[in-house]
């Protein structure tokens, strides 16, 4: 029985400051308190016990995702990912992504991570408005960001930038000037997203007044125009890239892969194979770094994955792919006989909702739109 291509996810929880829209797990933190040193040792030890589930496969892709990894030094980095290459192999063309943000920015800094290894910098931008970027609590201003990307364009071989649109005041002409910034710069990658107020955050206890959803509409369809005129093609909700240059380590998720997630409040998602076929187990991490640190109190809890709520997973991740997957991807990944849904994904073609096609699983452009009912057949 093939297992899943493998990646692995590492969490850096900290940041200068709490962004008042942002949900994930991460903690503000002087620069002097930073615990660097004891935060790498717990991530390898967090590592090697999760060496087993691994089954000796080699990492296709490496994301070290925040917080703001680009607070923690390049050699801190580097002990990071040769520590991970000691224990398991690496693909020849294995993609290494780092957030990075650019109040963060300096270039010898950045010169440094490429040469530990990182091979693809993915850089917060958010908007290049210095308004916009003072209502979303950030702590650079357009320059920096102008200047963080770029020198990562001259550094990295590939190149993300995230892009907010529907910010607070925002006009669909200030949309549209942030996205044309942003591809002045060249980077091979975008995710481009709408900004969403998300429960425990700032923005959810006082929320700022957001663009109406006629504007909202606008500022979609001008802008995927726009990213298409200038050869950036959707592959998912939120990302577009250049030919070739789709982020493997996110299109493993999508594509229902495993990935090993250390590092403090870090998911990880990994198959096990059994006589009945894949047991699918979800792990992860206490949230609170401290708590992270103590080896006895590290794993926050373990999940399997009901055999009957493996193919609503499957499809939460695959629908998000503008081309679908291919059906024999289903039945490799998830225990499931095709004949038991077959006629759900009829009914989802039958409304609409999927492309009619026999060997692919592909949501249809109003699948797309409506993608929670297009879901809601498979969580029945």
């Amino acid at each position: 029985m093939n297992l899943p291509p493998l990646s692995l996810y590492v969490h850096i929880p900290w940041c200068v400051r709490k962004c008042p829209y942002c949900d994930f797990n991460s903690h503000a933190v002087r620069s002097e308190q930073l615990p660097e040193t004891e935060y790498v040792e717990a991530l390898l030890e967090d590592l090697d016990s999760e060496l087993a589930a691994a089954a000796d496969r080699p990492l296709q892709s490496i994301f070290i995702g925040g917080g703001t990894p680009s607070l923690f030094s390049a050699s801190a980095i580097d002990r990071i990912l040769a520590g991970v290459n000691k224990r398991l192999a690496f693909v020849d063309d294995i993609e290494i992504t780092m957030e990075a943000n650019p109040g963060t920015f300096e270039r010898e800094r950045f010169a440094d991570y490429r040469k530990a290894g990182v091979n693809r910098l993915s850089i917060g931008i958010q908007s290049f408005n210095d308004a916009a970027l003072k209502a979303l609590g950030r702590i650079h201003c357009a320059d920096e960001a102008i200047a963080a990307a770029s020198a990562a364009r001259e550094i990295f071989p590939e190149l993300n930038l995230d892009l907010m649109h529907g910010l607070p005041g925002q006009s669909p002409e200030g949309a549209l000037a942030d996205l044309a910034q942003a591809i002045e710069l060249a980077p091979d990658h975008l995710s481009w997203y709408q900004l969403t107020i998300e429960p425990n955050t700032e923005f959810y206890s006082r929320p700022p007044t957001l663009p109406m959803d006629e504007a909202l509409w606008e500022i979609q369809e001008r802008g995927q125009a726009r990213l298409a005129d200038a050869g950036y093609r959707q592959y998912e909700v939120s990302a577009y890239a250049k030919p070739g240059h789709q982020a493997r380590h996110n299109l493993n998720y999508w594509q229902f892969g495993d990935y090993i997630g250390i590092g403090a409040g870090a998911h990880g998602k990994l198959s096990e194979p059994t006589p009945c076929g894949l047991r699918i187990i979800r792990r992860h991490k206490m949230r609170q770094p401290a708590a992270y640190m103590d080896p006895a109190r590290r794993i926050a809890g373990d999940e399997v994955v009901a055999k009957e709520d493996q193919p609503f997973e499957f499809m939460m991740n695959a629908l998000r792919l503008v081309d679908g997957v291919d059906i024999d991807l289903l039945t490799e990944r998830i225990s499931v006989d095709i004949c038991d849904i077959y006629p759900i994904m009829q009914e989802a073609r039958n409304k609409g909702l999927l492309e009619e096609t026999d060997t692919k699983i592909i949501p249809s452009t109003h699948g797309r739109l409506f993608l929670n009912d297009l879901l809601a057949l498979f969580l029945e």
